[in-house]
């Protein structure tokens, strides 16, 4: 019976205009959640782009560090001390620092994350890293991560093009001896990869014994929990000057460092919730006005029988009509808008299955609630009122 005439939609379509208008208010509150929700996820994604490629199952940093942004150095003594544990297999000394980049086109500078490893250990699941690995060997040679930011220069183009790309990094001259791909974060705009004693060159005030993440690989068949007891038991609680990570507690580390210890996680959070309270006002403004229009109908239909629940029902079915006709282009529009927004800023932004379900169900309930508060007004559709 409630599906037998299309009322709903009758009464949607009869004022095109306001229908449209309601359609494009809704289609801006999902773009809204669609942007921030994609750009709170590209923080949380780029961030730990570094951590997912390091090939290593347990990882030392100092409990002062808190981010990839902000680390902070710890004697390389703690790792080999790892070494003599049951069940470790190798161990690598990692470098961090950031380093003034010379534009080779222009001379501008920038910062950029510098990473450093002994070329001996396979350190990076990267393209292009492995390959590469014996160049940087030679002194002052890094490899440019080709995915950084464009105001870092031309450099992939002319490395593609067979160019000899030479230039500064901290004022040390260097040369750019390959490439390879890890991308852009909302910490780093552009990324290096040299040895350890290119790195300590650059950065000369470094000393060589004090490093920044001691990455740690296993036996295979070794326990990852057994051996991290062990580490915890014999580094962590004795000396108190390292922390102990798995490779997936090192990735909640950073992700849990800008969702809860800086303004961007929670900017993009309330920017989610600013589009869904201004969805929410727009299509109760929406269904308030059809419903004050057709009062007398409304309580026409009353008068001839159907009970409250049916006239409930059809601003319901309205309500749900402009949630999903009002989410297909916001949709739509999002996916061209990340494709534009990951050439511009090298961020990992792409639509997700995931995604597309939460804002669809947000739009949803957006609707609803709006035609929940909308529906009191066709409770006081009186026919002894209006005859």
């Amino acid at each position: 019976m409630i599906f037998a005439i299309p009322l709903a939609w009758l009464q949607l379509k009869r004022e095109r205009m306001r229908l449209v208008i309601a359609l494009a208010g809704i289609g801006f509150a999902v773009i809204l959640m669609f942007i921030q929700l994609g750009f709170r996820d590209a923080l949380f994604d780029s961030a730990v782009r570094m951590h997912q490629n390091l090939q290593g199952d347990v990882f030392l940093v100092s409990p002062q560090s808190t981010a990839l942004i902000a680390m902070r150095s710890f004697s390389e003594r703690r790792l080999y001390q790892a070494l003599g544990v049951e069940g470790v297999e190798s161990i690598s000394p990692i470098y961090l620092d950031f380093g003034l980049w010379k534009n080779p086109d222009n001379r501008g500078t920038r910062g950029i994350l510098v990473i450093g490893f002994n070329p001996e250990d396979s350190v990076f699941d990267l393209s292009g890293v492995m390959q590469n690995l014996d160049k940087i060997r030679l002194p002052d040679v890094v490899l440019f991560d080709a995915a950084s930011r464009a105001e870092f220069g031309s450099v992939s183009d002319r490395v593609n093009r067979g160019e000899t790309v030479r230039t500064e990094i901290a004022g040390r001259r260097v040369t750019v001896g390959g490439l390879f791909n890890m991308g852009a974060s909302f910490g780093a705009d552009g990324n290096l990869i040299t040895s350890d004693l290119n790195f300590l060159r650059i950065f000369d005030r470094r000393r060589k014994g004090l490093i920044d993440v001691g990455l740690i690989t296993l036996k295979p068949g070794a326990d990852l929990q057994t051996v991290l007891t062990t580490l915890r038991t014999n580094l962590q609680d004795v000396t108190n000057d390292v922390r102990v990570f798995s490779k997936q507690e090192f990735i909640e580390y950073e992700q849990n460092y800008w969702r809860s210890s800086t303004a961007i996680g929670f900017i993009f959070t309330l920017g989610t919730a600013i589009g869904f309270v201004v969805g929410t006002v727009i299509v109760y403004q929406i269904l308030y006005t059809d419903v004050t229009d057709h009062l007398a109908e409304y309580a026409t239909l009353k008068a001839m029988g159907y009970r409250s629940w049916y006239l409930l029902s059809v601003v319901f079915q309205e309500a749900m009509i402009l949630s999903v006709l009002g989410y297909i282009p916001g949709f739509i529009l999002c996916v061209g808008l990340y494709n534009l927004t990951r050439n511009a800023t090298s961020l990992p932004i792409a639509m997700t299955l995931d995604r597309a379900i939460t804002v669809f169900c947000l739009a949803v309930v957006m609707c609803v609630i709006s035609g929940a508060i909308a529906v009191r007004k066709v409770q006081d559709a009186d026919p002894a009122d209006i005859f």
